[in-house]
């Protein structure tokens, strides 16, 4: 079942073409990042899933509503995590999430909250005292507070880290297990790596692609990338393998298929008595394969 459907949206500003007629849907329960260069169509797209915008043309469904005229029903079942949420800074973390549950029919229990984002030790504490990293878990908290059925997080771990961004991991994915569906921005490639059941790449207001992280844009199929440094009097012709320069003094072997190249590599090593330093085998990273899909027109390559 989709908690959001999209069919040929469209949003200009003035002469620019913001979003140019995608197509995506969300299922129940999936965690989706959408991922894309500033000025891509991310945060128009968003804005018109919230309700906050309005499209030019195409259909929008959004947990069985039209955001455009969802009213307050729609807004009791989602929450909306922005880059900076506006906070009296003098207020308990307590405080403001009680004033924020206030709002909502039927919200989560505080202290159900404050512990789902691992604030239990700063409940009583002032916001201003609080670390980057913790206000973040807070304005999750207030995402959460209503206890929506969708979560829409803009750049969630922006600024932070590295450890509050992988404390921050955690709690979306418990929320994951909480059967949320989550609608999230960013432009950390680790970040819609660990978290996402699905990627949309979006460029010049189009969807390019669209799949889970480890198969986008033809990343499960690409050439495995061997790399290793060539060894003391070795010239890269010597290899039995067709070679490329590589950064750091490495060299690059592309390889459909690895096993048999690794073979006939250290096979040749072995038997000429040559070691093979920092040997790594891998696959196109989720960035090469985004900013080959990005990428203008004329610079585009094949991953």
């Amino acid at each position: 079942m989709s908690t959001i459907d999209v069919k040929g949206l469209q949003k200009s500003f003035g002469r620019v073409e913001a979003v140019r007629g995608i197509d995506f849907h969300v299922d129940e329960g999936e965690v989706v990042a959408v991922l894309g260069p500033n000025g891509a169509g991310k945060t128009t797209t968003v804005e018109i899933l919230e309700g906050y915008l309005e499209r030019d043309s195409g259909t929008v469904s959004v947990l069985g509503v039209d955001p455009a005229n969802g009213g307050d029903d729609f807004r009791q079942r989602i929450g909306i995590v922005l880059q900076e949420c506006g906070i009296t800074h003098y207020l308990k973390v307590g405080e403001v999430l009680r004033m924020h549950a206030g709002f909502y029919r039927r919200p989560r229990s505080v202290n159900e909250v404050i512990a789902l984002v691992g604030l239990e030790e700063k409940a009583g504490s002032r916001i201003k005292t609080l670390s980057g990293g913790q206000r973040r878990r807070l304005d999750l908290a207030l995402g959460l507070i209503g206890d929506p059925e969708l979560l829409f997080l803009d750049e969630p771990t922006t600024g932070f880290d590295p450890t509050a961004r992988r404390q921050a991991w955690d709690v979306v994915r418990s929320l994951g297990r909480l059967g949320k569906t989550i609608l999230l921005t960013t432009h950390y490639m680790e970040e819609a790596q660990a978290l996402a059941d699905r990627v949309l790449v979006i460029s010049a207001g189009r969807i390019v692609a669209d799949g889970p992280p480890d198969s986008i844009g033809g990343r499960a199929q690409a050439d495995a990338q061997i790399r290793f440094l060539l060894p003391d009097g070795v010239s890269i012709t010597d290899l039995p393998l067709d070679a490329s320069p590589d950064t750091g003094g490495s060299v690059l072997v592309s390889a459909a298929e690895p096993t048999e190249a690794l073979y006939r590599l250290t096979g040749w090593a072995l038997e000429k008595g040559h070691k093979l330093d920092l040997l790594t085998v891998s696959k196109p990273s989720l960035e090469d394969v985004y900013l080959a899909l990005t990428a203008p027109p004329g610079e585009r390559e094949k991953v």
